[in-house]
Parts: C-alpha cells; sequence; structure tokens
C-alpha cells in the first residue's frame, strides 16, 4: 500500500503489542535488500497465493524474505507490502503505518485471515493507492475497523486490529495474498482512469524509488 504521510514520532504498537520506544527504520530493514516491485497485470498479483508452509516457520529463507520485503517497502515510500509484490507466491506482508490518532504500527502478518466484517461498522470512502498501481490513487469504501490473525516468523500466533488508515492497511495487504490489488474493487471506468494515469506516472514513480533505494542505504548504513 502507498504511503499518504508519514507521522511524527510516537510510540508503536509491534506485532500488535505496545512498545515504548522503537527506530525509525524497522531492523530487519538494515539486513535486508531492495527488490523489484512486481506491477497490476502480473500474474502473481492475480491470484490466491500459496501458504507459507510450517516447514519454513523460523528458517534463514523466510527471515531474508521478510527483511527484504520492510527494505523494499521503505525505498517505495509505502506503508505495507505484501509477498507477491515482490514476486514471491507466499502469503505475507509487512507494515510500518500509522493509524488515525498518529499511533505507528509495525510488523509482519504471515498466512493472513482477515476477520469478518461488523455489520455495525460503518464503511469509509478515502482515497488509496499501491505500490503495485505506481502512480495514481483512487477513492475506495473499506471498513472502518479491521482484524487480521495469523503468524509471525518463528510461528507464534499474532491477532493485529486497527482502525482507519491502518485497518485500511490491513485489508489492503490481505486482499493482495487472496489476488485482489485494489483496482480490482474499483468500477469499470474507474478502473480504466486509474490504469491509464498509471501509465503516464509510472516512469517518474520509478525513477524515484531507485533514488530513494540509493538514500536509504546511506541512512541505514550510518
Amino acid at each position: 500500500m502507498s504511503e499518504q504521510s508519514r507521522p511524527a514520532e510516537v510510540a508503536a504498537v509491534v506485532q500488535g503489542r505496545e512498545v515504548a520506544d522503537f527506530p525509525e527504520w524497522a531492523p530487519e530493514a538494515a539486513r535486508g535488500r531492495v527488490r523489484r516491485i512486481t506491477v497490476t497485470g502480473e500474474e502473481v498479483l492475480h491470484r490466491r497465493n500459496a501458504d507459507v508452509d510450517p516447514r519454513m516457520l523460523g528458517g534463514a529463507e523466510l527471515a531474508r524474505l521478510i527483511d527484504d520485503m520492510f527494505v523494499t517497502m521503505y525505498a517505495a515510500e509505502g506503508v505495507g507490502l505484501a509477498g507477491n509484490q515482490v514476486g514471491v507466491d507466499l502469503r505475507l506482508f509487512v507494515y510500518d503505518c500509522p493509524d488515525d490518532e498518529g499511533v505507528r504500527h509495525v510488523g509482519h502478518v504471515i498466512n493472513p485471515v482477515l476477520d469478518e466484517r461488523d455489520l455495525d461498522d460503518p464503511v469509509v470512502v478515502e482515497s488509496e493507492g499501491c505500490l503495485s498501481v505506481p502512480g495514481p490513487h483512487a477513492d475506495l469504501g473499506r471498513a472502518e475497523h479491521a482484524t487480521v490473525r495469523g503468524v509471525d516468523r518463528e510461528g507464534n500466533p499474532v491477532v493485529v486490529s486497527g482502525s482507519g488508515y491502518f485497518a485500511r492497511c490491513l485489508q489492503h495487504e490481505t486482499d493482495h495474498t487472496l489476488g485482489r490489488v485494489y483496482v480490482d474493487r474499483l468500477s469499470a471506468r474507474e478502473r480504466k482512469r486509474v490504469l491509464k494515469k498509471m501509465n503516464e506516472m509510472a516512469g517518474n514513480v520509478f525513477a524515484r524509488r531507485e533514488e530513494r533505494a540509493a538514500e536509504l542505504a546511506e541512512e541505514l548504513a550510518g
């Protein structure tokens, strides 16, 4: 999911648990390498991805993937990134996203399952973007609150809940693991408009990502 604004320094909620302090960048980023982000239309983005096999939990391969996803997300100035957005056919996502109160939420979820929406929970229409739809945003309705359940890289249960912008992020990223890009939820006419705009904007977005990746590498090294 693409970023709207990065909040001022606040206490963070990491893996669903409050922490007193947290660095500007998640520690995983310093260990990772920036990967190419897939673009809507690529097959891996448009089908349900494979569940992460329990035998991968606690392993070096999965840890490296999560590290890479964090630094790739930051280099693209996003707040969430799913496995298929770096071309990997696995159901997981990482996030570093504020809620509407400015509280920062950071973590990853493997094999996420989104709770069904409470019928009393309002649907809020707000602007939404995606790193795999480089450039444009579009108004889209999402539930005001969301809870996602899964496990972490070690296989420990994870429950992550949020409201507002963070709830939107949780829904957006879980959609990715099921093969849905946000433009798939738009009307045909609006989807056509967004994709046309994407084609116009993508070159500048890709150039900015390369520039930001270089800047981030210096920041993380320092």
